[in-house]
This record gives structure tokens, C-alpha cells and sequence, in this order.
């Protein structure tokens, strides 16, 4: 676990593994930490090395001092120096829900990136007002895997209402669509077949508008789309990452076979709750304490409980 510091803030960097083909850059969404990446990271790191990122004001990373609003370009040039800092050679960098904002706005502004994800880009421009995205959110809320709610309460606790609401209107008025015609990399687009927050001709817009994508729609999932679908969304990211640059004919919105979904993972049981349970109470300590070493034991601990197997040898959370 590092701290990446660029001039008042920091974030703070979660690393699974050291080898493979190719590394991976993990941003969440508003108030959300890198935790909501637990599943979907371990999936990713048998193609290489993924590092998901806690941004200031979530996760238990401060807010920039006197709180100053940050912008989603502030947040850009934050993952920027992540990558610059850890020396990574063309990641493949994902965001999800603002975290898709964030990483469209650094991939506009850095041509060398070659390849991104997008899961679940925010915020349709045809409902860009508060009241309709609070109701689409809670419409896709109640198809969630219910243990994300558990993550989602602990997360929101940590950022405080206060930052949230700053950071809200950034996220409410960012033209992500004037954002994506400047892309160049090549763009995997992905949603939620009940994602009510990002709804299908929205992410067809959004897939139309970037000159290389290629866009997925998967079964049964809703708007935390790598948390219940970890493994499918892995697949797609893994074959895109490894594709040749998508052409124009490649946008349309593609369903993933519903033959081909894994359902047993939303009911998995947890091989170890009581570790499960240590290993929350271990990493929330370690951000109280403001301890990394702390969260990065928590972290493993947690990871070890809840599915021993997808930590891979040199795959230990740090």
C-alpha cells in the first residue's frame, strides 16, 4: 500500500499482485472507496498486476485542506500522478460510475493511454437533475447484490455528508459527453442490464461519441456492475485489453450470453465470516488510526476469508 501525493492531496493506493501482462488502475465512484473493487480486482490480476485507488475525501483519505471543492479534473491529474509516481507503463485504467468522468477526463488528456474502461458512465445528459438521478440510483439500488449495501453505508460514513455534497455537483454538471469525442484509446464501455441510472440509450450515445469502442451490456447486473458480475466484467476487460483497436462498427451495444453468466457468485457463501469480520474491523481501524499498514493486513485478511483461492501466490493485497 503506498500514498501518492500531488501538491495538498493524496491517495491512497491498494496494489493485488506484481506480475502479468498488464497492469490495471481501479477509480470508484462519489464517496465510495476501493474496497467496491474486492471482487473484481482479484479476477483482474490473473491478466497482471491491478492497483485500485482510495481519492481525497473517500475512503478515509482527508479532503483537500479548509475543504476546497475538488473538480473532476482535479481528480484527473491526481490518477495521472498515481501512474506517473508508480513508474506504470500504458495501464489499462477503469472507472466506475464519477470514476468513469474522471478517467475519460485523463484519457483526453493523455494520448499515450491506449486503453480504458468505462463501467456505467455517469450522468445522462437527458436526466442531469438531482431529484431524477436520486430516484434512478434508488431504482437501481434495490437490484444490488444486498452485502454491497454493508460496503456502500461504511463507505458514505467515511466521506461525511459534507464532502459529499461538494463533490456532488462536480459530478451532476460534468459534460462527459463533450468529454469522449477527444479519447483516443481504445474505450470498453460496460452497463447494467437494470442499471436505471445509466439506461441503454445513454451508453449507446456515449459508445457512438468515442472514436475506438466497443460497449456490453451484462445480464441481471444493475449499476455496481463489478461487484455481482466480478468475473464477467473481468472478461471483457481482459479481451478488450488484449483486442486490437476497435473501429466505429464495434459500438453497437453488445449482451453477454446469459448461458455464459456465473450466478453462483451473488450467493457465494463466505468461507470465513469471523475472518471476514476481523478483516473489516482490522482495515477500519487502520483508517481511523490513519494507519496503512493496518488497512493493507485488513484488506488481506478480509480477502483471505472470503475466497481464500483468489489470491494468488504473489497476489497478496498491499
Amino acid at each position: 500500500m503506498q500514498r501518492v501525493h500531488h501538491g495538498r492531496v493524496w491517495a491512497r493506493v491498494s496494489t493485488v499482485g506484481r506480475r502479468g501482462e498488464r497492469t490495471f488502475v481501479l477509480v470508484p465512484g462519489i464517496g465510495v472507496a476501493a474496497t467496491y473493487f474486492e471482487r473484481l480486482a482479484p479476477a483482474l490480476n490473473e491478466f497482471g498486476p491491478v492497483h485500485a485507488l482510495d481519492l481525497p475525501g473517500f475512503g478515509g483519505v482527508p479532503h483537500p485542506p479548509h475543504a476546497e471543492r475538488m473538480s473532476i479534473a482535479d481528480y484527473a491529474e491526481l490518477v495521472g500522478a498515481v501512474i506517473d509516481e508508480l513508474g506504470l507503463v500504458d495501464p489499462v485504467v477503469l472507472g466506475h460510475s464519477m470514476g468513469t468522468q474522471v478517467v475519460a477526463e485523463l484519457a483526453a488528456r493523455r494520448p499515450e493511454l491506449t486503453t480504458i474502461v468505462l463501467l456505467g458512465p455517469v450522468m445522462n445528459r437527458h436526466e442531469r437533475r438531482l431529484p431524477i438521478a436520486a430516484l434512478r440510483f434508488a431504482q437501481s439500488s434495490v437490484r444490488e447484490p444486498p452485502k454491497l449495501a454493508i460496503l456502500a453505508a461504511a463507505a458514505y460514513l467515511l466521506c461525511g455528508p459534507r464532502w459529499f455534497s461538494r463533490v456532488l455537483p462536480e459530478m451532476m454538471r460534468y459534460p462527459i459527453e463533450q468529454t469522449v469525442p477527444r479519447i483516443r484509446a481504445s474505450t470498453l464501455v460496460i452497463r447494467g442490464e437494470h442499471d436505471r441510472l445509466v439506461p441503454r440509450e445513454w451508453v449507446e450515445e456515449i459508445a457512438e461519441a468515442i472514436p475506438h469502442a466497443r460497449s456490453w451490456e451484462i445480464p441481471d447486473a444493475a449499476h455496481s456492475v463489478m461487484h455481482g458480475h466480478a468475473e464477467e466484467v473481468a472478461r471483457l476487460c481482459v479481451e478488450h485489453a488484449r483486442a486490437p483497436q476497435p473501429d466505429r462498427s464495434e459500438a453497437e451495444l453488445q449482451r453477454f450470453p446469459d448461458d455464459e453468466i456465473d450466478r453462483s457468485q451473488e450467493d457465494a457463501p463466505i468461507a470465513d465470516p469471523l475472518g471476514a469480520v476481523r478483516g473489516r474491523v482490522t482495515e477500519l481501524a487502520g483508517v481511523l488510526l490513519d494507519d496503512d499498514s493496518l488497512i493493507a493486513e485488513g484488506k488481506t485478511q478480509h480477502a483471505e476469508a472470503t475466497d481464500p483461492a483468489a489470491l494468488h501466490d504473489d497476489a497478496e493485497t498491499s
